[in-house]
C-alpha cells in the first residue's frame, strides 16, 4: 500500500512533453492558454501524473460511429 502522505513524484515541461510525444513548445503554449493542469513551485512548472492522466481522460474524443 502506498504511504498516502507521499508526495507525487511530478513531472518537468520537457518530460511531459516526452510522455506525449509533443514538442516542448506544445506544452508551453498548452500552460499559457492553461488549458493543461500544472503547479507553480517558485517560478517552476511541474506537473503532477495523476492530473494529467485525469486531463487525458476528460479530453479524450470517442471514435464516431460508421453509418
Amino acid at each position: 500500500m502506498a504511504n498516502p502522505d507521499a508526495l507525487p513524484q511530478l513531472l518537468t515541461i520537457d518530460q511531459l512533453a516526452e510522455r506525449l510525444g509533443v514538442s516542448i513548445r506544445h506544452i508551453r503554449r498548452l500552460i499559457a492558454e492553461r488549458r493543461v493542469p500544472y503547479l507553480k513551485v517558485g517560478w517552476l512548472v511541474r506537473f503532477d501524473p495523476a492530473e494529467i492522466t485525469a486531463w487525458l481522460d476528460r479530453n479524450r474524443v470517442a471514435p464516431s460511429r460508421s453509418a
